[in-house]
């Protein structure tokens, strides 16, 4: 079924005679005309323009509810980019900081071998080392004090090849799928295996997506009292690993409701799990995976095992060719 034309959406030959008076008026109308400018017109294009007329036009045997439409996005790789992953970066940075306090660390693994780029000896560490780099850069400290790291961070940061602020490096044609789905009655949520309280500092401003509707990996908490003030403690400790089978835990946890749109990447097969496990819901539901193969304007890379791809073609789930189905990438334009 084709998606409704917009109410308010002029017909083609008066845009074009618009276009010869008032140029920027004919632009405003033909994006209100087409809610996706930045995707190109193919089979990835319309099956989401599809998807969304027959969930939201009553009548349809596939209609459903506004508090069914429920839209969960990967961060890393679905809504920016992720080489590197902008959380390791932050990691990295309050490493060196620390470092230059206490020169000692650069002697001490495992931040020696994170700060010399080892990362075979980071590997050999396993999820001990990890959790020690962790407790070093995320923990041990309120809640508010993390935070304030970490729009620092964002705020100075440059993406080492890109050298623009890691918040302009959002996808341009995610962000207006994002906002399609919200026009349409849907909430849209994240669900990654970054940190939640990382994510939720920037969430609304880059995407629109309040702090509320983020599902992350976290760590645990204690409310507790702290040189004089009630404060909440960021404990080194993990509590939800939200990657892979963690993430349909932690969606239902934090939604309570099976999400019927859901968009994941191809890297390290992360979210097959989330993915499948809107597939095999009741009733209609929408697949997306991103698959990195633009070298060009952003990067090229897959699973060694091809794994997510795979599972897409099984499913029947829709695979976004970045090279192909994206006019530009970055909200940037880059």
């Amino acid at each position: 079924m084709a998606p409704r034309p917009h109410r308010h959406a002029l017909p083609v030959a008066l845009v074009l005679v618009l276009g010869l008076v008032f140029p920027s008026a004919a632009h405003a109308q033909a994006a209100k005309a087409d809610p996706l400018p930045s995707w190109n017109d193919g089979p990835v294009k319309q099956a989401i323009l599809g998807f969304v007329a027959r969930v939201t036009t009553e009548g349809s045997p596939d209609f459903l509810p506004e508090e069914e439409r429920i839209a969960v996005f990967d961060n890393d790789g679905t809504l920016w980019q992720e080489k590197p992953a902008v959380q390791g970066a932050f990691l990295v940075e309050r490493v060196k900081a620390l470092a230059a306090k206490d020169p000692s660390l650069r002697q001490r693994q495992p931040f020696k071998a994170l700060l010399e780029g080892d990362v075979d000896t980071l590997m050999e560490g396993g999820e001990k080392a990890l959790m020690e780099l962790f407790a070093a850069t995320h923990a041990n400290m309120t809640q508010e004090q993390f935070q304030s790291e970490v729009r620092q961070f964002l705020k100075t940061a440059r993406h080492p090849k890109l050298g623009v602020p890691y918040t302009q490096l959002a996808y341009q044609p995610m962000l207006e799928l994002l906002q399609y789905l919200r026009d349409n009655g849907f909430q849209t949520w994240i669900s990654s295996g970054g940190g939640i309280d990382f994510m939720r500092v920037f969430s609304e401003e880059v995407y629109g997506i309040p702090p509320e509707r983020v599902i992350g990996s976290s760590l645990e908490e204690k409310f507790e009292k702290r040189g004089g003030r009630d404060v909440l403690w960021r404990e080194p400790r993990l509590d939800h690993l939200n990657d892979k089978e963690g993430k349909p835990v932690g969606n239902d946890l934090h939604i309570g409701r099976p999400p019927v749109f859901v968009a994941g990447n191809v890297r390290s097969g992360g979210d097959i799990a989330m993915l499948s496990a809107s597939h095999q819901r009741r009733g209609p539901s929408f697949q997306l995976l991103i698959n990195h193969d633009d070298a060009a304007r952003e990067f090229a890379y897959q699973e060694k095992d091809g794994a997510s791809l795979r599972a897409a073609k099984e499913g029947g789930w829709n695979v976004v060719s970045m090279r192909d189905d994206w006019k530009s990438v970055f909200s940037g334009a880059r």
